[in-house]
């Protein structure tokens, strides 16, 4: 990557900063949050000019569907498991850089950064910043995080995470002072900025004043022992562990940067999250963010979540929502005074296959690693048809692959193996020597078992099920069984990853949108969590400690390129590794995409501001409500501001 270029990424950067909340020189008039000012004038909590960063966050609340708000209020949302505490961090999206609306990269937690070369990463803290305890959030916290948690061999045996990791070499991290801190490689390191504002955030500090009572090399001896003996931990370096999980957002007492903190521990039915008094960001007007004092997540069945919703019993709602519950949503919007909206979503597939290459049984491995089982599968699919009956002929058909919005999209991506053609489809299976059959006319393997496909789902909506029985109708025709079976999505993924599974159904690409700059790795096999081969990205991500290698000519391709992608330096390189990336994904049909650009439905209290009623539905990037600022959210309705709910 050249310098120029760079410098140019950084400036886009920073000039999109303005869309995430940009440091002001100007000096502000606070205003002390109502909720607050009971603990302040009792002195239990300082004032808020010694609760924020010197320079703070100032939202600028200019898009075209923001306005400056008022504070208080509770906020109400569903979730269907405990470990969904975790989404709060999702939307509450406070990252040290995350991306702007415009899917540009710009400072949030970080006051500001400069990259040189593509390797050196110069990252300014805001002085004065707390954690939500109110103790400072330093470089300290940096570098107890690099020679305390990543270096230490009993709590990350494998050493830093691989991210960290160029051609085997490790960073240089440096800390010149309380607010800067320094992450340098020899070489380019194009994922890690990315990867620090992404919806599962890449961790490069921790809250060490809190973490070091459970540190061998800090705390007490007998009263650490003392600590693990009551935990049932093995040792320290669970205990440490078990307490330090900013992503999972389980243990109230750990601190945190979020805008809201933890106040329920689990297991329970009702997850109460409160303001966080010491968060970086304010308004214009000198209102601390978050605007909303408390958010309120309930449990429920996920199946009884559209209904709740539909019933006014959410304020904002999404997760556990799909698009055949838009109808009942939008008959019951006036009596229940909310508005659902249809925001588009920018994953590669809403659906997708997943054959399993490293399935265990030899028998089903040696089929789905044949390229023309993978072609005839797919080109049997009625993709129409599911579209008209599902969808309302809305959606789009065709591969998990880049999406049209996207400047590397070609319609031959989308394509190809993917007009429904039986007779070729029965060709290409007859070419392969599956010409037998029995009694029922399903065709046979060529050890005599049936070729019953059981397509494993995480149970979690009706609508795969509903696009499994077209798909099984449609695959009759070439004389290939379909099963569907449900799980749990743990016992469903643990399944998928030991390789006990044929074939599972989930979402496709993550970022059906992505530019030559942004990373090709979701397209190889670098990750256990790709159902397609889980086992080599196991193998990936723990530096050969587990999973199997690569021993597929074509991934092994997907993953030089990758590797090449890394060390490009130029966009033109870059551009023509992807596309060589996505040829290959066209040709091998390595997941069997069914639709995509489906619309996902948004419910909205009709006094909640802030929220766009156009907006784009994603994983990373974007962390679903994440990246249009929940902390920006407030009720325009005064009863709501005031009223427990």
């Amino acid at each position: 990557m050249k310098p120029a270029s760079n410098r140019l990424r950084l400036a886009a950067a920073i000039c999109m900063a303005a869309a995430f909340g940009a440091p002001q020189a100007m000096a502000l008039d606070l205003v002390e949050t109502p909720a607050l000012e009971a603990a302040v004038a009792a002195g239990t909590l300082p004032p808020v000019a010694e609760r924020v960063p010197a320079q703070p966050s100032v939202a600028p609340m200019d898009l075209p569907w923001q306005e400056p708000g008022q504070p208080g209020g509770r906020l109400r949302i569903l979730m269907a498991k405990a470990k969904d505490t975790r989404q709060m961090v999702v939307y509450g999206y406070a990252r040290l850089v995350g991306y702007t609306t415009a899917y540009e990269i710009a400072p949030d937690i970080l006051e500001s950064f400069e990259v040189e070369e593509g390797r050196t990463f110069t990252l300014h803290l805001r002085k004065g910043h707390k954690w939500s305890t109110g103790t400072p959030f330093t470089s300290d916290d940096f570098r107890y995080f690099w020679d305390d948690v990543a270096n230490n061999d009993k709590i990350s045996p494998l050493g830093p995470a691989s991210i960290l990791i160029v051609d085997g070499e490790a960073p240089t991290v440096t800390f010149p002072d309380a607010e800067t801190v320094i992450y340098s490689w020899s070489k380019p390191n194009p994922y890690f900025l990315s990867n620090i504002a992404g919806a599962t955030p890449l961790y490069i500090y921790r809250p060490s004043a809190y973490l070091k009572q459970f540190h061998e090399k800090y705390a007490d001896p007998k009263e650490l022992a003392k600590k693990v003996e009551e935990s049932g931990q093995r040792d320290w370096a669970a205990l440490h562990h078990l307490n330090d999980r900013q992503y999972k957002n389980e243990n109230p007492d750990e601190p945190t940067l979020q805008p809201w903190v933890l106040r329920t521990a689990p297991p329970a039915e009702r997850f109460v999250f409160e303001r966080n008094p010491y968060y970086h960001r304010v308004d214009p007007q000198g209102h601390q963010l978050p605007y909303i004092d408390e958010v309120v997540m309930g449990l429920a069945d996920s199946k009884l979540i559209p209904a709740k919703a539909g019933t006014g019993e959410v304020d904002l709602q999404a997760r556990y929502i799909s698009f055949d519950n838009f109808s009942f949503l939008k008959e019951n919007e006036d009596q229940y005074d909310y508005k659902v909206s249809l925001w588009q979503t920018a994953k590669g597939a809403h659906l997708a296959l997943f054959p399993n290459l490293n399935v265990n049984d030899e028998g089903w491995r040696k089929l789905v690693r044949d390229a023309r089982f993978r072609r005839a599968l797919s080109l049997a699919i009625n993709r129409h048809e599911i579209n008209e009956v599902i969808y309302f002929g809305m959606a789009l058909e065709g591969n998990n692959t880049v999406l049209p919005k996207s400047p590397l999209f070609k319609e031959e991506y989308q394509t190809a193996w993917a007009g429904m053609d039986i007779q070729k489809a029965n060709e290409l299976l007859n070419e392969m020597g599956l010409t037998q059959r029995n009694s029922e006319g399903t065709r046979l393997m060529p050890d005599g078992r049936p070729i019953e496909i059981i397509v494993e789902t995480a149970g979690e909506s009706t609508e795969e099920t509903d696009v499994l029985s077209l798909v099984g109708d449609s695959w009759k025709n070439i004389g290939v069984k379909l099963f569907s079976k449900p799980s749990q999505r743990e016992v469903f993924r643990n399944r998928i990853f030991a390789g006990d599974t044929v074939m599972s159904i989930w979402s496709g690409l993550e970022n059906g949108m992505p530019t030559a700059d942004l990373s090709p790795d979701e397209l190889a096999p670098t990750a256990q969590i790709q159902l397609q081969w889980p086992k080599w990205g196991q193998f990936n991500e723990t530096k050969a400690q587990a999973g199997e290698p690569i021993d597929m000519p074509e991934a092994q391709e997907l993953m030089a390129l990758n590797e090449a992608w890394r060390t490009a330096s130029t966009a033109e390189e870059r551009t023509e590794i992807w596309h060589k990336i996505l040829k290959i994904h066209q040709d091998q049909v390595f997941s069997i995409g069914i639709i995509s650009g489906t619309l996902q439905p948004v419910v909205v209290n009709g006094s909640l501001r802030n929220v766009p009623e156009e907006g784009i539905y994603n994983w990373d990037p974007g962390a679903h409500f994440g990246i249009y600022r929940p902390d920006s959210f407030w009720f325009a309705d005064p009863k709501r501001r005031t009223a427990s709910n």
